[in-house]
């Protein structure tokens, strides 16, 4: 029973390192320009499910197939601009202006607007299902005082205890002391 407890204490931990680690890095540039999203809706799915992390990073061109992340109007609950991932079904220049259409993988329709190069932020490189949820919540205020009270309340614990082992050896000690 040590054993298991002893794991998911160091898989929790684990995990918390790692987000930690990819909030840090989404928050600053990376080399090469390289950037973390978090997917938030379904239209990539089965491909890329939502709540997934992608790592996106700035090509020259873009070929049809390849899955995209761009700017778009869309905005959050926080008027912040959504990027948009989904995949190129066309490309076309003219007059040396390249446009992107693309398709949600999930989706009937294209997505009807035509995407302008400079709106495109980079090609997904790969997607890590899953871990954006515990991103997206380590972004918010009870999330982070979570993701900080959490291990400094299992550390405390853990002091107490070895605290306590101790008290109840040195009682044993004295009394040991006592008896002789």
């Amino acid at each position: 029973m040590k054993i298991i407890l002893k794991t998911l204490y160091y898989i929790f931990f684990g995990a918390l390192i790692l987000v930690a680690l990819v909030v840090a890095v989404s928050a600053f540039p990376a080399k090469g320009n390289i950037q973390i999203k978090v997917v938030e809706s379904g239209s990539m799915e089965p491909k890329i499910k939502t709540g997934s992390v992608v790592l996106i990073k700035p090509e020259a061109k873009y070929a049809v197939g390849e899955i995209i992340t761009f700017d778009s109007d869309f905005k959050d609950e926080r008027g912040a601009k959504v990027p948009i991932t989904h995949r190129v079904i066309e490309v076309k220049t003219e007059n040396n202006l390249v446009t992107y259409l693309t398709k949600g993988d999930a989706n009937e329709e294209s997505d009807g607007q035509i995407i302008l190069a400079r709106k495109v932020i980079g090609k997904v490189l790969f997607d890590v299902p899953y871990v954006g949820y515990a991103i997206d919540t380590a972004k918010k205020p009870y999330g982070f005082f979570a993701l900080i009270l959490i291990p400094a309340l299992i550390l405390i614990g853990e002091q107490t205890q070895n605290i306590w082992r101790e008290v109840k050896k040195m009682r044993a000690v004295k009394k040991d002391e006592e008896i002789v």
